[in-house]
């Protein structure tokens, strides 16, 4: 079944309905080939982009879609729910135009950004580093200044589109002031002394590469800092509230695939001489995991409302991330218990959808840390 969606206009539900078709005919059909194969689906994100679904949330004039967040959160689930590394992959993208769009100058966006909205250029977002994940304050790679350029050293972990990615947003060190010594950057795949380490060996999303990203003395010119100098953590920070909700949207997208596969298997599945769904035991665990999906929905869909209408969204948007990424975790493990000896093998999609869930509660902050903001914005 597919969900029920109320759209705020119809070109909006229009839009939903290009997107499942682009699901339907370009991504279910090559997803556990793919996903098997941990091949990185680079021409899937041209489609999208011919398409206009990469630029959704970006005004027009700049080559996005015009789209609220609303409209392109439900965009991001849909695909979420055909393949979900993609669906990663698209918040991920949206999150690494957003210094641009919000920090750069004119004459930047003019430069750089349409390619970006058009999938032409696929972005990665560079903040983490091995010793520093839910602490970006104490990054080490540093960005020197010298003469029109910088100079970045160091390296950035847990890279999503790492090495395959057109251009790299990169947060790296200008000066020794703590949390306020770090500076945004753009940097071009092809710089000269950038790199990616091997592809991390995953749980899951085998089909998004992630890798650390090593810069050895990578030359860029000064024109590719976005913001002035000391400004790169707060961009960083402003970016994350929104990909929470994309990252939401995506754990929301794989749970509703999920209840869908175990209540079709349900409905079909004979014990006792009737359909296991009829079992009261079984039918109160699929109405359990249809409640989890549909409040995780409305949950991001709040956050995504108040972003649209220009109000503080920051708590709403880490209560999103903890409540969808929590429930789907729990959705796609009753999905596995629903479908028994089946779910826990490769004829069904739902031991995959069980292990693509797993990281979200763990990227774009931890639920711990989603935790610890929400506790910080009560105590204010």
């Amino acid at each position: 079944m597919v969900a029920e969606r109320l759209m705020p206009t119809d070109e909006s539900a229009d839009l939903i309905e290009l997107t499942r078709t682009i699901v339907d005919q370009e991504l279910r059909p090559r997803v556990d080939e793919d996903d098997r194969a941990a091949r990185f689906p680079r021409e899937v994100f041209r489609t999208l982009g011919r398409a206009g679904l990469l630029g959704l949330p970006y005004p027009e004039e700049v080559g996005g879609g015009g789209q609220s967040y609303e409209v392109y959160l439900q965009v991001v689930e849909e695909i979420a729910a055909g393949w979900a590394a993609v669906g990663v992959g698209t918040s991920v993208h949206a999150l690494s135009c957003f210094g641009l769009f919000t920090a750069g100058t004119e004459e930047q966006k003019a430069a750089w950004l349409p390619e970006m909205l058009a999938g032409d250029q696929l972005g990665a977002y560079c903040l983490s580093e091995a010793h520093a994940g839910s602490d970006p304050a104490a990054m080490r790679t540093k960005a020197v200044r010298d003469g029109d350029e910088y100079v970045l050293s160091g390296a950035k972990a847990w890279t999503t589109h790492g090495g395959q990615a057109d251009f790299y947003k990169v947060m790296a060190r200008t000066s020794d002031d703590g949390a306020r010594g770090i500076s945004c950057f753009l940097v071009p795949a092809d710089a000269e002394g950038l790199s990616a380490d091997t592809p991390e060996q995953k749980m899951g999303l085998m089909s998004s590469t992630t890798a650390t990203m090593l810069l050895d003395g990578v030359r860029i010119p000064a024109e590719r800092r976005l913001g002035e100098e000391g400004q790169g953590l707060a961009i960083a920070l402003a970016g994350l509230d929104a990909g929470r909700l994309g990252i939401a949207a995506v754990a929301t997208g794989v749970a509703q695939a999920a209840l869908d596969v175990a209540v079709a298997y349900a409905k079909e599945r004979e014990a006792f001489g009737k359909a296991i769904i009829d079992h009261q035991g079984l039918g109160f665990v699929l109405a359990d995991m249809a409640a989890a999906v549909e409040s995780a929905r409305a949950t991001y869909l709040h956050a995504a409302r108040l972003k649209d209408a220009g109000r503080p969204y920051g708590r709403q948007a880490s209560i999103a991330k903890l409540v969808a990424t929590d429930n789907a975790m729990k959705v796609t493990t009753d999905a596995v218990q629903v479908l028994g000896g089946a779910g826990y093998t490769k004829d069904f999609p739902v031991e995959r959808y069980m292990r693509e869930v797993k990281v979200m509660q763990i990227f774009e902050g931890t639920n711990q840390i989603q935790r610890l903001v929400i506790a910080r914005h009560l105590a204010r």
